[in-house]
């Protein structure tokens, strides 16, 4: 029987990921997980392979999301802690023993992951006990946060460890982590930071960033992504105040304006987050999602805000399960031989995506996992 609620459909995403991307590091290495970044792919790679650490960071924060959901739902300890306990192990392992990475905002992805696996961990208790690698990773990873946030330019964080450029990328769920992690005061100064220097006023939306130029005035950069809309709006959420909703409340309709598609939906037409195809781009509208998911049961925000983030995730989420297909697997199973997959817009069909016989990127499918958890959030009081 095809999934029919947001948890059941979260839940197929999360065990066609799982087994169809998750192996052991090495295909071999004990009390380790690992995702290749496309299927079918061997599962013994040489270690200069691709492996993309920042699609592993949002592995595991797709494994926290799962498992905070069926605890929720059943009680215990869900499959999916262990495997994201695994994960963080394997992603150390696989990076040669260490969190470090060059690009500040992979480690920002990761450092937030990290610190909501290691406060689910220490709510469930119980024989599980704490998980102290958690709470290394988050330290190592503050550290090289803190690094990177500096006076040039006036301020925010730089991109990578060449510190030639400051962006939204690193800065907002660079902001995000402060705020989550009691640094409050260097957070807000980060936000303000993105405020003064690239927010677009005529669009609403957070330009890409700022070239470091020999006076020090900075050459901008004005591409506009959806995912770097997202962890801004998280950090605006989490501190709060008067100020920071009501930015977070222009940035919620300023999306709905600009970065959405037209799809069907519910027999007739709907807005839904723009796609940003494959590869590096095929995460970049699930990460908004997961924010407006936020967003939408955030009390504080106006009713007109919730209700149009509610919206926009549950229109993407409908879009993309309409254009979801069931095929034969490769590897393990969940069961019947047959992994869910999803395409990489919406709007969009998995066989144009994905052609029979092509690769599945793993980006893309996170993607799809993140948007399908992200409406059983917001549809789970109906």
């Amino acid at each position: 029987m095809d999934p029919t609620t947001w948890a059941e459909r979260a839940q197929a995403a999360a065990e066609s990921v799982n087994g169809g991307f998750g192996h052991r590091v090495l295909g071999a290495v004990p009390g380790t997980w690992i995702a290749s970044v496309a299927r079918p792919s061997q599962r013994i790679r040489a270690p200069w392979a691709p492996w993309h650490y920042w699609w592993q960071a949002h592995y595991l924060d797709c494994l926290v999301d799962a498992a905070e959901r069926r605890r929720a739902e059943s009680g215990g300890e869900p499959r999916e802690l262990a495997l994201a306990r695994d994960l963080l192990v394997g992603i150390r392992v696989r990076n040669g023993l260490r969190y470090r990475n060059w690009f500040y905002d992979d480690m920002a992805w990761l450092a937030l992951a990290a610190d909501r696996l290691g406060r689910l961990q220490d709510q469930q208790g119980g024989a599980g006990g704490t998980f102290p690698a958690a709470g290394a990773a988050v330290r190592e990873l503050a550290r090289e946060l803190v690094s990177a946030d500096t006076d040039d330019l006036g301020g925010g964080l730089f991109w990578n460890t060449r510190r030639r450029y400051k962006n939204t990328a690193s800065t907002g769920p660079g902001a995000l982590f402060f705020a989550r992690t009691g640094e409050r005061g260097r957070a807000q100064r980060l936000v303000d930071w993105l405020d003064a220097r690239l927010l677009d006023p005529d669009q609403g939306l957070y330009l890409d960033g700022l070239n470091l130029t020999a006076d020090g005035s900075g050459e901008l950069v004005r591409d506009v992504w959806t995912y770097n809309q997202g962890p801004t709006l998280g950090a605006l959420l989490e501190l709060g105040g008067a100020d920071n909703l009501a930015r977070a409340d222009a940035l919620v309709e300023a999306v709905a304006e600009r970065l959405t598609v037209e799809v069907a939906h519910d027999g007739g037409r709907g807005r839904a987050l723009r796609g940003d195809g494959g590869g590096d781009g095929g995460l970049f509208m699930g990460i908004l999602a997961r924010y407006l998911a936020l967003a939408a049961c955030d009390p504080r925000l106006p009713h007109a805000a919730r209700s149009t983030a509610r919206g926009l995730v549950a229109a993407t989420a409908e879009a993309l399960w309409a254009g979801a297909e069931l095929r034969a697997g490769q590897h393990r199973s969940p069961g019947d031989g047959t992994w869910w997959t999803f395409p990489q817009r919406p709007g969009e069909a998995a066989r144009d995506a994905y052609p029979a016989g092509s690769r599945v990127e793993l980006s893309t499918q996170l993607q799809a996992w993140m948007v399908l958890e992200g409406a059983h959030k917001v549809t789970s009081g109906d």
